[in-house]
């Protein structure tokens, strides 16, 4: 389990970045994300749909 947290950019980008190179493994990956606006439809949500990957937003 990794938790990306902080101020600022990059947590989103670094949780996807690993989470790629673990479904290119075969890992099971699912994310949990805290958002601000859980009815908006985000690129990396589609994006990970396509790869069978659940994202849970919160």
């Amino acid at each position: 389990t990794l938790v990306y947290t902080g101020n600022g950019k990059g947590k989103t980008t670094s949780a996807l970045g690993l989470a790629l190179r673990a479904i290119g493994r075969d890992f099971n990956v699912k994310i949990f994300q805290f958002i601000k606006s859980p009815e908006r439809s985000y690129g990396e949500k589609i994006a990970l749909e396509k790869l069978g990957v659940d994202m849970i937003q919160l």
